[in-house]
């Protein structure tokens, strides 16, 4: 018999393979799974991309004819629904393993319990709960989805020392080093849609695009109340390459919603909340389009507004070693602010990196 803490060693490694789907299988979660018998590993595997094979059945294929009486550990609870694939639980069963070690019950409620109720009735022993917590943080953005209906939404800066993202007249290229900036776009590259809002492109007429090697380009979210997004920009002149969406509020002109959807552009009209998109709203809506993560790059308009409205699950923040000074120079965070330090919103599961001779601190936001 496995003890705990073997079953947490090879829970450890389908977590570790899990992770290698990050940015290729969205909607879905990231699932990692390892077959083992006579205490050797006979068969591993990853949900690859989205469409594909699980994790179980690139495992079972690996393992073949070792997969009889083998003990199998998969980082969510096996499918018991026919969606792009067959049910994994049906390939587990035919395959003629014994017993399942899983983190916990997939939050989907297509399959939520389903699984684990199957594999129990054909006599399959089933052990829940090995590394649950540690599975729901690399899924967390498939819980908040399964759970909440909203993607889970990284905001991200990059400032001085003394707190500033842009100098008095505007210009922030480039506050960071070029290293920093590589793992801004390989976070970009693992995202489903990166939003700015309407005055970061009129200022710096963006891409928003992946420019790293394998990384995909997310969607381009723009958030831009009155759809005024300029026709001359390189966003819409590269339409072609990733999919552009527009946020406008129920005032927006109706000319200029339909000059930007002859350019090509998805248009989500949401409620007016003092002249602006109604943010609640947008997200929920992007939750309905399924999805998953959201990578929110500025300004401090749309930043500050994504904080107020307590719509931020992380924030990951690039500190370079300049001081730019200036009273009239943008912080990252405006708006009115909080009346005592108590109050502010905090950080947890912090992790720092350093870049060249930056800084980055990443965290998930409390309030």
């Amino acid at each position: 018999m496995m003890t705990p803490d073997v079953d947490e060693k090879y829970m450890a490694l389908a977590l570790e393979l899990a992770e290698k789907g990050r940015g290729k299988v969205e909607p879905n979660p990231m699932v990692g799974a390892v077959l083992v018998k006579n205490g050797e590993i006979v068969g591993k595997g990853y949900h690859q991309v989205f469409g594909g094979p699980h994790a179980e059945i690139h495992a079972i294929n690996e393992g073949g004819v070792n997969c009889k009486e083998a003990t199998l550990y998969v980082s969510m609870e096996p499918c018991a629904h026919y969606g792009k694939t067959a049910p994994c639980v049906d390939a587990i069963i035919k395959a003629g393993i014994v017993k399942v070690v899983t983190t916990g019950i997939d939050p989907n409620p297509i399959t939520s319990g389903k699984g684990i109720q199957r594999l129990k009735e054909t006599g399959i022993e089933v052990r829940l709960g090995v590394m649950e917590s540690e599975a729901k943080r690399l899924n967390a953005p498939f819980f908040k989805l399964m759970l909440k209906g909203l993607p889970y939404v990284t905001v991200k800066w990059a400032m001085s020392l003394d707190g500033k993202i842009a100098t008095y007249s505007g210009d922030s290229r480039w506050i960071t080093s070029e290293e920093s900036r590589a793992y801004a776009h390989k976070i970009r590259g693992q995202m489903d849609g990166v939003m700015v809002g309407i005055n970061t492109v009129v200022r710096d007429d963006p891409l928003l695009t992946c420019r790293i090697e394998g990384g995909r380009n997310p969607k381009r979210i723009i958030i831009d109340s009155s759809a005024s997004l300029p026709l001359n920009s390189r966003l819409l002149h590269t339409i072609n390459e990733a999919e552009i969406i527009v946020a406008v509020n129920q005032n927006a002109l109706h000319e200029r919603i339909q000059r930007l959807e002859q350019m090509g552009c998805k248009i989500i009209q949401t409620r007016d909340t003092d002249g602006c998109v109604d943010l609640q709203d947008f997200f929920h809506r992007l939750g309905d389009m399924k999805l998953t993560n959201i990578f929110v790059e500025g300004g401090s308009g749309v930043i500050t507004s994504m904080i107020e409205g307590r719509l931020v699950d992380k924030i990951m923040v690039f500190i370079a070693p300049i001081i730019i000074g200036g009273e009239s120079a943008k912080s990252p965070v405006l708006g009115k602010g909080i009346d005592k330090v108590c109050e502010a919103a905090k950080m947890n599961e912090i992790t720092v990196k350093r870049f060249s001779n930056d800084v980055v601190i990443e965290g998930i936001l409390t309030f």
